[in-house]
């Protein structure tokens, strides 16, 4: 059973079950400010788990919780709230903490989806040079729910390609599949955090080196 209709909840069309309750409708801008939307989610996720409590509940969460530079922001706070609420009181789960997920289409402020777009239209733009980032094929969620979910109880993963890619990695490669050129101006600026990923994590995407893994996106969703 699937809750939502965005890019995640598409994703997980293939793998759809009536013994797991995948939520995927959850607030999707991390920028967003409005409690209206946080209460919303908190509301939702509730009621449907009140309506199926026989089910296994599948949660997606962000990364964004391990950044110490982002502990006050609204949406880091909600999906924290969620995510006790979720350990406390229901019985059978599983939180995906994912990183930047690139897909077709979704929202269009991830870091992804703005430097394609930059890019495109021949944008200039800020650079942040000491800036990295986690990213995350949308195909690659719904590939390892499908062959660890039933295995997997009451736990909180942290879910992305194990390795933080410096923006310029990422510029060069949209480069490459555009045949266009960035604007871009550099600042000594940007941060990143450091995830723990456990062994399963580092054995679902062993044997792809991060320059295949970015060329794959950049061939996929450009």
């Amino acid at each position: 059973m699937i809750i939502g209709t965005g890019l995640i909840a598409n994703s997980l069309m293939n793998i759809d079950t009536n013994d797991i309750l995948y939520f995927a409708s959850g607030v999707s801008n991390s920028l967003e400010t409005r409690t209206s939307e946080f209460e919303r989610e908190f509301s939702l996720l509730k009621t449907v788990y009140e309506q199926n409590k026989g089910k296994k509940m599948v949660y997606f969460s962000t990364l964004s919780i391990l950044d110490q530079s982002k502990q006050k922001s609204l949406y880091v706070i909600h999906k924290k709230k969620i995510e006790d609420y979720i350990k406390n009181n229901i019985e059978d789960y599983v939180i995906l903490r994912i990183g930047n997920i690139v897909g077709k289409g979704g929202n269009p402020n991830t870091l992804f989806n703005f430097l394609k777009t930059q890019i495109a239209n021949k944008t200039e733009f800020t650079l942040h040079t000491k800036a990295r980032r986690l990213l995350l094929d949308i195909e690659d969620i719904s590939r390892f729910l499908e062959s660890q979910c039933l295995h997997v109880n009451n736990k909180i993963i942290n879910f992305s390609f194990p390795y933080n890619f410096d923006l310029k990695e990422i510029i060069r490669a949209i480069e490459k599949e555009t045949y266009q050129k960035a604007c871009y101006s550099e600042v000594d600026e940007g941060d990143f955090y450091k995830v723990d990923f456990e062994e399963e994590i580092i054995t679902f995407f062993s044997g792809i080196s991060p320059e295949n893994y970015l060329e794959t996106l950049t061939r996929k969703y450009i």
